[in-house]
């Protein structure tokens, strides 16, 4: 699908291109929202938010940067409005159930990549870690390093969904991966077979 064809077809309101759009961007929309959220459900329902905003709302891109830049950027906002809802809704006590403080499980491989059992152990327990130091990051170098490294978007992608200057995205992407590497040095000498 090309992007200036649903473009076209967005700005006329056709309702057909409502699927079309879900199906170029749905899956990248659901993945931001829900790295930010950590949460299936909000994720879902920022998803589709987000894509009935960006029908609704599309006579407000102007085309400044990419239409997934745009995009991105809502996702990000709506995102970051959930948890903001959150946590005016959290409790004043100091509580917490075992749901909320926890991180979300994680997705299991699904093919073995090695026989070796210890590398299996070692992959997970990296994972594990990898997870706990992109949670423990300041947002905002996570976000940085998430819509980068994770997502994969361009630099120039990036810095239009934070609304920040390439360099002042590079800069953050930076500090964020040396917070990283910090967290992940126990790792970098690979697999200890004996």
């Amino acid at each position: 699908m090309q992007t200036n064809d649903l473009l076209e077809r967005l700005r006329a309101h056709d309702p057909s291109a409502v699927a079309d759009l879900s199906a170029s961007y749905g899956s990248k929309i659901y993945q931001l929202a829900f790295r930010y959220l950590k949460n299936r459900e909000d994720a879902e329902e920022v998803a589709q938010d987000v894509l009935l905003k960006v029908y609704r709302k599309i006579d407000a891109f102007r085309g400044d940067a990419a239409l997934s830049s745009w995009i991105y950027r809502i996702t990000f906002n709506a995102a970051m409005s959930r948890l903001r809802e959150f946590k005016q809704n959290l409790p004043n006590a100091p509580e917490k159930s075992g749901d909320d403080s926890s991180p979300a499980p994680l997705k299991r491989e699904i093919v073995d990549w090695s026989p070796l059992a210890d590398e299996e152990v070692f992959r997970a327990e990296m994972r594990k870690t990898l997870v706990r130091a992109l949670q423990g990051l300041p947002l905002l170098y996570r976000a940085a390093v998430i819509l980068r490294d994770v997502q994969g978007l361009t630099t120039e992608e990036a810095s239009a969904v934070l609304h920040v200057k390439e360099q002042t995205l590079k800069s953050r992407l930076h500090r964020g991966r040396l917070m990283l590497r910090e967290h992940l040095s126990d790792f970098a000498g690979g697999v200890q077979l004996h």
